[in-house]
Formats: structure tokens, C-alpha cells, sequence
């Protein structure tokens, strides 16, 4: 027998790595031997139950059914942890980030397949954090619910996303006041006799968004609770409607200079960097050209007729009277019939504009214009959440003395649609928090680095391709993170860095505008998608399935239009 001859500080090492192992190994083994004990305990326990046969087959069956969801999840724990351990002991960050977009393509892809919009964006939330934990379920447990940074009780512990879901049941109750009083239905009425075609329906859906162009949280909701009664009186499909609404509220606000986007924008450029945020979301304005192609292909729908893609079917089923199309109604068969003759226009024209002022009223006041601030920078500085909470709760005050005033609702009456406008509301603040906690998970696997040290590193050797590089890295990371706050607020400091000044600098940061409104109109984990839904009490999936087409079109274009602005920005031309 040969004994080698092992030095001293190799055999520590050797046996501390053994160390290791076993303290990894011991567990596993402790959990497997568990296994038959517990099924020895089930088996003793069934057989003293009454039908004693029947009770152990009961659990032999939800045991294999059982195991069978267990081990079908198990490869994302059991072919992950491995290479990634790989990655991360072997330094290669960008192997490691590469990861960061399984869980978003597993949710993506079922949504589109499964058309399950809930279970789809739980299994990439679950998919996200199995993999940040590197397959430990106790850790992507703690991870999913509890990290301070991306976890499900951390995002709903948030001010701002709370802020957004007090005002969707705000306008929730709102809109189920003025359906109680009859005033959607008035308005149906007064528009039957003024908008007498589906292209005037559906021309006046998109004027009302852009004269709502404040904010895009409160342009879905109201242009959909206003529109609907109309649209479905001319036999306009919800998806279509839904459509239109999505298309004026994000791409109007981004060109818009009094608008919660403007704020946005202007923040997100660095303090230290000489350059007025204002003025230069001012000067981007004509290089924004997926907004523009997004309200031009809007105008050409509506007044051509020609559709393409799913949104034909959804189409054509509503000139047949099938206005949903899918099975999905998260709202309900909830078509005005018209038959409600007690109400007036007055009943719904009063609200909306009451919610219209006082929204912009306590925006510009979180901003702190009533504290000497001047008008523009109470806008660039707002709590917007905070201030479409304000505003809705004024507006709700607005319209309960209203009503009381004109006798068209009892106390009775207006307690009884508290709790029904919350119910309308579910669907879509289930879809946000389970949208804001997925999006949560790719910035925990670093989506938002990865991103910024592929621009960064692009960025000298394709300096005059970069606003088309830039719009479609802005798509992408949008499309991901369901944000385009946060993919304008990563990418303009980069865009600031590589181009100080200049005109190629006002095209860049344009490019990066468009590309963020591009992956948020394209993303069914966006919070604007989601409300664009909602407002049209149109299903999710069927929304976004049917807007991808349109979408996909309108970003071709502008993507050529950003490539040709490389070989001479000095004077924009559409």
C-alpha cells in the first residue's frame, strides 16, 4: 500500500472543505430518512380512521399528486444552483446576471400561453427568488416575502405603491356613485346622440386621454370609466378600448410639460451635471418618436378601420355583440343597457372635473407650491401618489354632498357602493402587487447593473449608434422591470456622462424616453397596462396580447427613425 505524503496545511484545508460538506450533506440525509417515517405515521393514522382502505388511498393520491407539482418545480432549484455556484466561486458576474431574466421570461411566457395572469406572475415571483437564493428554499421563502428591497411585504409596505392602491379604490367607489346615480349611463345617452360611428367613439376616447395628460394613473381610469358607456353603445371591443386608453396615457404624459412624467424626467438627470432637467425634457420632445408613432398608428385605426393581429378578432366579435371576446371577465358582463333613465350628464361631468382639478391641486401642493414654490418645479418636485390620493379622496367628499344636494342617492345608497367599488378594484391591485413584487425580483438579480455596465461599456466605441442602442437597451429593461420611471432614471445619468452637451445629447436622452414608454406599453407586468385594464374592465392578457402587435409596429418604426436621427441630429423631421 502507497500512503502519500499530504502536507500540513493541505490536509487543514482538505479537512475544513470536508467540514463544509458535511455540514451541507447532514441535512439532506436527516430530510430523506424523514421521508418513510412520515409515511409510516400517515399509513397508521388513515388506518385508524373509519374506512380505513379508502383513507390511505386518498393519501397515496395527494401524495403523487403532490410530489408530482414538487419535483416538476424541482429543476429550477436543482439546474440553477449549480451553474450558478459555478459562476459566482469562478468571479463571471456576467454569467451570473445572465440569470436575471429566466424568472421574467417564465412569467411572460406563461401569461401569454396560459392566459392565467395571477399563477403566471406568482410562478415568476417564486421562479425569481429560487433563483437569488440559489435553490434555498428558506432563503427564496424569506426572500419573496420579506427582503427589504424587492420582497412582497416590503413592496406593499411602500408609501407610494400603498398611495396607488387607496386611489384605485377611491375612484373604484367614484365610478360605482356615479354608475349608482346614473350618470355614466346620461352620458351614454347624450353621446348616442352626438357620436353616431365606432371611429367617433372611438376618436373621442383618444381626445379625452389627451386632455388628460396630468398623469397616466389618473388618464386610465377616468378616460375608461367616462368612454366605456360610449364605446360599448357603438359596439367597440373592450380590447380595443383598452387599447386607446393605454395609448394616450403613458405617451402623452412623456410629451407633455405639465405632467407627472415631466417631474420625472427632470429629476432623474444628475444634480452635478450643468444641465437643466427641464429644458432639456422640453427639447426631446420632437425626438420622442414612439409616443408620436403611438398617437399617428392610433389615428390611422381609428379612421381606416384596419386591424391586424388578435385585436381583429376582438373586433369583429364586438361588431357581433360579443364585446370581451375571451371567457376571462375579471368585471363581470358589465355591458350599460341603457335602461337606467334616472340620472343626468351633470351627474358624471361634475366628478370627473372636480377629480381632474383637485388632483392637479394636490399635486402641485405635495410639491410644495402653496409653500412659495413656483408652478413647474411643485410638478418636478410632487409626490404623485400622494396626490392622486388627496385629489380622489376630495373629489369622493365632492360627490357624496353633490348627490345628497340634487337627491339622487340615500346615505343607504352611498354606503353600499364603498364595498362595491372596492370589489371592481381587486382584480387590478392583486395584478400590481404581484407585478411590483416580480419586479422587485429582477432588480434583487441585478437587472438594473447589468444593464447599465452593458451601455456604459458600449457607449465610446458606438458613440453614433448609441440613441438607437439606447431605445432598444430602455425597451428591453422596461419590458422587464414593468417601469419606465426606473429604466429613465438608470439610463439618463449614463446618457449625461457620455455625452455632456450637444445635440447628440438631447437625442440620446429622447431615445431613452421613447425606448421606457415602449417596454411599459409592451410589459404585462407595467402598472399603466395594468390600469389600462382596468379602466376598460378588460382582461389583462387579452390586453396585452392584442396591443403587442400595435405596439411592435409602432417600435419598429420609431427604432428606424432613432437610427436614421445617428446620421444627423442637428434638425429633427417626422
Amino acid at each position: 500500500m502507497i500512503f502519500l505524503h499530504i502536507p500540513g496545511e493541505t490536509r487543514k484545508a482538505m479537512d475544513l472543505m470536508n467540514r463544509r460538506i458535511l455540514r451541507l450533506a447532514i441535512p439532506n440525509i436527516i430530510s430523506n430518512i424523514t421521508i418513510p417515517l412520515l409515511g409510516m405515521v400517515d399509513t397508521a393514522i388513515a388506518g385508524r380512521l373509519g374506512d380505513g382502505a379508502a383513507a390511505i388511498g386518498a393519501i397515496g393520491i395527494g401524495t403523487t399528486i403532490f410530489n408530482m407539482i414538487y419535483w416538476t418545480c424541482g429543476f429550477l432549484r436543482m439546474g440553477t444552483s449549480g451553474i450558478t455556484a459555478q459562476a459566482y466561486g469562478a468571479r463571471n458576474l456576467r454569467e451570473c446576471t445572465d440569470i436575471l431574466v429566466r424568472s421574467m421570461s417564465v412569467a411572460i411566457v406563461l401569461a401569454l400561453n396560459t392566459k392565467e395572469v395571477y399563477t403566471s406572475l406568482l410562478v415568476g415571483i417564486a421562479s425569481g427568488a429560487l433563483l437569488y437564493a440559489n435553490g434555498n428554499l428558506e432563503l427564496a421563502l424569506n426572500t419573496l416575502f420579506f427582503n427589504e428591497d424587492g420582497g412582497m411585504v416590503a413592496k406593499l409596505s411602500d408609501s407610494s405603491n400603498v398611495g396607488i392602491l387607496v386611489f384605485l379604490v377611491m375612484l373604484g367607489i367614484l365610478v360605482a356613485l356615479m354608475n349608482k346615480a346614473g350618470g355614466s349611463a346620461a352620458f351614454g345617452r347624450w353621446a348616442s346622440t352626438h357620436i353616431h360611428s365606432r371611429a367617433g367613439a372611438q376618436f373621442s376616447t383618444l381626445l379625452l386621454g389627451v386632455m388628460i395628460f396630468v398623469d397616466d394613473y389618473f388618464n386610465c381610469l377616468t378616460v375608461g370609466s367616462v368612454m366605456r358607456p360610449v364605446t360599448d353603445r357603438q359596439k367597440v371591443s373592450r380590447a380595443k378600448l383598452a387599447y386607446l386608453i393605454d395609448s394616450t396615457a403613458a405617451p402623452i404624459c412623456i410629451i407633455a410639460p405639465v405632467s407627472s412624467w415631466a417631474a420625472a424626467v427632470t429629476s432623474s438627470v444628475p444634480a452635478g451635471s450643468g444641465i437643466n432637467g427641464f429644458t432639456m425634457f422640453l427639447r426631446t420632445i420632437p425626438y420622442n418618436y414612439y409616443a408620436v408613432m403611438t398617437v399617428v398608428m392610433s389615428l390611422f385605426l381609428i379612421f381606416t378601420g384596419a386591424e391586424f393581429g388578435p385585436m381583429k378578432l376582438n373586433e369583429d366579435n364586438a361588431q357581433n355583440g360579443d364585446l370581451f371576446t375571451t371567457a376571462d371577465r375579471p368585471y363581470g358582463d358589465d355591458v350599460d343597457d341603457g335602461n337606467d333613465t334616472n340620472g343626468h350628464v351633470i351627474d358624471l361631468i361634475a366628478p370627473v372635473l372636480v377629480l381632474i382639478a383637485a388632483c392637479i391641486f394636490g399635486m402641485v401642493y405635495t410639491g410644495g407650491f402653496f409653500e412659495g414654490v413656483d408652478f413647474i418645479t411643485a410638478f418636478a418636485d410632487c409626490n404623485a401618489s400622494a396626490g392622486l390620493v388627496l385629489g380622489s379622496s376630495i373629489a369622493l367628499l365632492f360627490t357624496f354632498v353633490f348627490y345628497r344636494v340634487r337627491s339622487v342617492m340615500t346615505f343607504q345608497d352611498f354606503a353600499a357602493c364603498i364595498p362595491e367599488g372596492f370589489k371592481a378594484m381587486v382584480s387590478p391591485m392583486l395584478i400590481l402587487s404581484l407585478a411590483w413584487t416580480l419586479s422587485g425580483m429582477t432588480g434583487l438579480l441585478g437587472a438594473k447593473y447589468y444593464v447599465a455596465n452593458l451601455l456604459g461599456s458600449s457607449a465610446a466605441a458606438l458613440q453614433y449608434l448609441l440613441p438607437f442602442i439606447i431605445f432598444l437597451v430602455a425597451v428591453f429593461l422596461a419590458f422587464a422591470t414593468g417601469t419606465s420611471w426606473g429604466t429613465f432614471s438608470i439610463l439618463i445619468p449614463i446618457v449625461c456622462q457620455a455625452f455632456p452637451d450637444g445635440e447628440m445629447l438631447v437625442v440620446s436622452i429622447a431615445a431613452c424616453l421613447s425606448g421606457a414608454v415602449c417596454g411599459d406599453h409592451c410589459s404585462p407586468i407595467s402598472d399603466t397596462t395594468i390600469m389600462a385594464s382596468a379602466g376598460a374592465h378588460c382582461s389583462h392578457v387579452n390586453h396585452v396580447s392584442t396591443q403587442l402587435p400595435y405596439a411592435i409596429t409602432a417600435a419598429s418604426c420609431s427604432a428606424a427613425r432613432h437610427m436614421a436621427a445617428t446620421r444627423g441630429s442637428d434638425s429633427p423631421s417626422m
